[in-house]
C-alpha cells in the first residue's frame, strides 16, 4: 500500500510541522509514504492557521484520512476566506437561519483569538463528510465532528510522544544560574506560541501573587505574541520582578529550557479540541503540567497533571497549586513521574504510527 502524505514539514515552525516529521519517519516503517504525492490512501494533516490551506483543499478535492489538530477550524477560515465565502461556508455548517450570526462574527472578527463565542462554531463539517475518515487527538475534538457529521469516521488515535534529548542535570543547572534562578528556587514555565487563548494574563496575575509570598520563585515565558494587543497588555506585567522573558526556542534551546524548569503552565481556553504538543513533551520529560479541565485533557490520570478549572476561579486556583509547588517540590516531582509514566506507556511515536496504519488500511481506495 502506497499512502500520500500531506503536512508541514520542519522548518516551519508549528508543532503540526514537528509532528508531522515524526510520524512521516516512524511510517515508512510500515510501507511507502510518497511526500505531497497521491497515494492509495492519502493521510491530510489539518490545523486552524494558513500554512494548512493548500493541504485542506488538496483533502476537499482528493479525499482520504484526515487528521484535525485542531477541531475547530474557525480562525483558519477567517483567514483564508472573503465576507462572502465566509458567511457561506458559516451557513453550510449551521443551516441559512444561521447567516445573521456568520455576519456578526465576521464584523467582529478581530476579537476572534479570545471571544468564546467564535469557538461555538467550529465549522468542520465540509471536510468531516468529505473524507474517509476523520483522525482526532481526544475525546473533545471526536465529540466535535460527530455534532457536525454523525455519519462520519471518526479514529481517536493518541497525540504522539517521543523520548526528549534531555541534557545532563549539570548542564541544567548551569542554565538555571545562567537566567539568574538561585539554587533551590522554584522555576514555572510557559511555552509555545503565545496568545489570548494560553491565559497568559491570568497566569502573569497569579504568578504576581506567588511572588509576594515566595520571593525564591520564577516564571520563565518562552515564545512569540501571536497577537500584538496581547503583547502590549502584558508588558507591564512582564517586567515584574521574577519574570524570565525568551522568544521562540528552536529544538536544542526547547529542550534545554524544558529541562531546567520545574513545572510547565500550559492552559487552553476558549479550547479549540487540540491536544497539546507541549504538554505531552513536558509530561513526557518528567515536568508536571498545569492543564485547563475539560474533554480535550479527560484521558490524563488524576495524578498525572494539574488541572485548573477555567471561568471565574482560574486566576486564584492555578496561584494556590503554584504557591503549593514552591512549598512541596517533592509533590511536583511526584505529578511530573506520573505523567512521564501515563505518556510512556499511551503516547509513544511506535503506537500511534501502529494505529494510524492500521486507519490507513482500514480506509485505502
Amino acid at each position: 500500500m502506497r499512502v500520500g502524505f500531506f503536512s508541514p514539514l520542519p522548518p516551519s515552525r508549528t508543532g503540526v510541522a514537528d509532528y508531522g516529521a515524526a510520524l512521516l519517519r516512524a511510517l515508512r516503517g510500515f510501507g511507502c509514504i510518497d511526500l505531497a504525492r497521491d497515494g492509495d490512501v492519502n493521510l491530510y494533516h489539518l490545523g486552524n492557521n494558513q500554512t494548512h490551506r493548500a493541504i485542506y483543499q488538496t483533502a476537499l478535492a482528493r479525499p482520504g484520512v484526515a487528521v484535525l489538530h485542531d477541531a475547530v477550524l474557525q480562525h483558519f477560515f477567517l483567514g483564508a476566506l472573503g465576507e462572502a465565502a465566509y458567511v457561506e461556508e458559516f451557513v453550510y455548517n449551521y443551516g441559512a437561519w444561521s447567516r445573521p450570526q456568520a455576519e456578526q462574527l465576521w464584523r467582529a472578527r478581530a476579537s476572534s483569538g479570545a471571544d468564546p463565542r467564535y469557538y461555538q462554531y467550529p465549522m468542520v463539517r465540509r471536510i468531516a463528510e468529505r473524507s474517509r475518515a476523520v483522525v482526532v487527538h481526544n475525546p473533545a475534538a471526536a465529540e466535535i465532528v460527530r455534532r457536525h457529521a454523525p455519519a462520519a469516521s471518526v479514529v481517536e488515535i493518541p497525540h504522539l510522544w517521543e523520548p526528549p534529548p534531555l541534557p545532563p542535570a549539570a548542564e541544567s543547572l548551569r542554565l538555571r544560574a545562567r537566567l539568574g534562578v538561585p539554587p533551590g528556587s522554584f522555576l514555572f514555565a510557559v511555552f509555545g506560541y503565545l496568545r489570548e487563548s494560553k491565559r497568559l494574563m491570568s497566569v502573569l496575575r497569579a504568578f504576581e501573587a506567588v511572588k509576594r509570598e515566595r520571593p525564591d520563585a520564577f516564571l520563565l515565558i518562552s515564545g512569540e505574541f501571536v497577537s500584538s494587543d496581547l503583547e502590549r497588555s502584558a508588558a507591564a506585567l512582564l517586567g515584574k520582578p521574577g519574570i524570565l522573558r525568551r522568544g521562540y526556542a528552536p529544538e536544542p534551546d526547547f529542550w534545554a529550557l524544558a529541562s531546567a524548569v520545574d513545572a510547565c503552565i500550559n492552559l487552553r481556553y476558549p479550547a479549540a479540541g487540540e491536544t497539546s504538543g507541549i504538554t505531552l513533551r513536558l509530561m513526557g520529560a518528567a515536568k508536571p503540567v498545569f492543564v485547563t479541565a475539560g474533554l480535550e485533557t479527560a484521558r490524563f490520570p488524576e495524578t498525572a497533571c494539574v488541572r485548573i478549572d477555567p471561568g471565574p476561579a482560574e486566576e486564584a486556583m492555578l496561584a494556590h497549586y503554584m504557591m503549593y509547588f514552591t512549598e512541596f517540590p517533592q509533590a511536583a516531582r511526584a505529578i511530573g513521574r506520573e505523567g512521564a509514566g501515563y505518556v510512556g506507556a499511551f503516547h509513544t511515536l511506535e503506537r500511534a504510527a501502529a494505529l494510524y496504519w492500521e486507519t490507513l488500511c482500514a480506509h485505502r481506495g
